[in-house]
């Protein structure tokens, strides 16, 4: 708590050793309240319920706020406040700011005291204006343009949000504080990054010079809740039928490729098929920003590695891939295959790492062949282009294309086999459908998740396994 201070001009009183808080009374009031030992200011958020013809009470809040903020400062020892859990931090700076309050004979009430506090100790020990959009719930992704322009998408949709930031160097500072909590750095020099926040939330960020507007944040929230296929089921992704076929290519060890587009829902897919793993095996997951949210027991997770100030010691994907294969893995799971690790990881499924798993992104699945293939060629020039389809068709035995259409509502649109080779042609089947029917009055799209009713190409694998019956009731409409 506070220690008790002297209001004697020209005095100096300090909190009890456990306080955060150092209080000090300035002889002479600031001539620049809110700027003194370069302290910038914090806005209250932009989200706050009010009238809107009470612009004359917002004026005279921020005002308040600007010299509450330029006094409070001079009373803070940052570095003992880093330390302080959050709660204990926030009751003494609500303690402290109902001081200045009454000293400066402010009127804000107690409400407002409490919300400047709590975006006073986001900007100490959070990340600024963006706390209370990663404590929501219901969003799910967090765009930052601009200082002044932060989407997020809620229910599949995007939407402005009224938070901000105070100007381009707030948004650096709290760009560079999420990168350095993980090792790494966001400037000039190095203006592209891959990062993650303490929740496991996937961030991307993109500083000046590249972005013209200021640093760009981009954040793919990490979900608390678990998803499940069953959820999935549910929540009307896929249907029982399908549900019950991706629960036998995993319980078959079969190598699934996850393909979709950006935001599609590829990572939470690959998140409720890693869940039938079976928890005597051993896995290793390979990923650029560690998102995945494995349960089993015996899991290694592997992640990339930046170059250094001077240009060395960058670890790619491949390197990992590579590696993963001396570590006598069960199966390798790739959180995304987007280059020349493509040839590593196909080689890993056909050397007896069978139930391996990785995302691509592709439209469907017979473009996501050919993306595998363009990849391989990318590692591997010189090789044949049928030796490359035969190592893809030796590889991948199934297909899951996701898909978030327009709706905001994210489904399994296609379940594909790779059949074989005819002649330089890959060869694949779709068990599964998505067809679109029509739109309800609330723009929920209309469709029916079909059953192509073919014979599995997977079904002697699954008679291998036990599992024959069962497969074939799923796929019979």
């Amino acid at each position: 708590m506070f220690g008790k201070r002297s209001l004697t001009e020209g005095s100096a009183a300090t909190s009890t050793a456990s306080s955060a808080i150092q209080v000090v009374v300035p002889a002479q009031p600031p001539a620049q309240p809110g700027k003194q030992a370069g302290r910038e200011l914090t806005t209250l958020p932009a989200n706050r319920p009010e009238q809107a013809n009470d612009r004359r009470r917002r004026q005279n809040i921020l005002a308040s706020q600007q010299l509450i903020h330029g006094l409070l400062y001079e009373r803070i020892d940052g570095t003992a406040a880093a330390a302080l859990p959050r709660e204990v931090l926030l009751q003494q700076v609500v303690e402290l700011i109902g001081e200045i309050v009454v000293e400066q004979r402010l009127s804000l009430t107690g409400a407002e005291q409490m919300l400047l506090a709590r975006a006073i100790v986001d900007d100490m020990v959070g990340l600024g204006p963006l706390e209370e959009l990663l404590q929501d719930e219901t969003v799910t992704d967090i765009m930052v343009n601009r200082p002044d322009q932060i989407y997020v998408e809620r229910r599949g949709k995007l939407q402005l949000t009224e938070v901000r930031f105070r100007d381009r160097h707030h948004v650096m500072n709290v760009a560079q504080r999420i990168v350095t909590r993980i090792g790494r750095r966001i400037d000039e020099t190095c203006p592209i990054c891959d990062a993650r926040l303490e929740d496991g939330s996937r961030v991307n960020i993109i500083a000046p010079p590249l972005a013209l507007d200021g640093c760009t944040i981009s954040i793919r929230k990490f979900a608390k809740k678990q998803i499940t296929l069953d959820l999935m089921e549910r929540q009307n992704n896929i249907s029982p039928n399908m549900a019950k076929v991706l629960k036998i290519a995993a319980a078959c060890r079969l190598n699934v490729v996850i393909s979709g587009g950006t935001g599609s829902g590829k990572t939470t897919m690959l998140n409720a098929m890693s869940q039938l793993i079976d928890e005597g095996e051993r896995v290793v997951t390979i990923e650029d920003a560690a998102e995945l949210q494995l349960q089993q027991p015996h899991v290694v997770r592997l992640e990339t590695r930046p170059a250094n100030l001077e240009g060395q010691g960058e670890i790619v994907m491949r390197d990992l891939v590579k590696n993963a294969l001396r570590m006598r893995p069960d199966r390798i799971i790739c959180g995304e295959v987007r280059g020349s690790e493509a040839m590593d990881m196909l080689q890993a499924m056909n050397t007896g790492h069978d139930g391996s798993m990785c995302t691509l992104h592709a439209n469907n699945p017979r473009e996501a062949m050919s993306r595998l293939e363009n990849m391989i060629t990318m590692a591997v020039g010189n090789l044949p282009q049928k030796a490359i389809r035969t190592q893809i068709i030796g590889a991948v035995n199934l297909v899951i294309q996701v898909s978030r259409m327009r709706d905001g509502i994210r489904r399994v649109t296609h379940i594909s086999e790779v059949v074989g080779l005819e002649g330089d042609v890959i060869t694949m089947q779709d068990l599964f459908t998505f067809e679109y029917q029509g739109e309800n009055r609330d723009g929920t799209l209309l469709g029916t998740f079909r059953s192509t009713n073919v014979r599995p190409f997977f079904s002697k694998r699954a008679a291998y396994f036990g599992l024959e019956r069962a497969l074939l009731a799923a796929v019979t409409e």
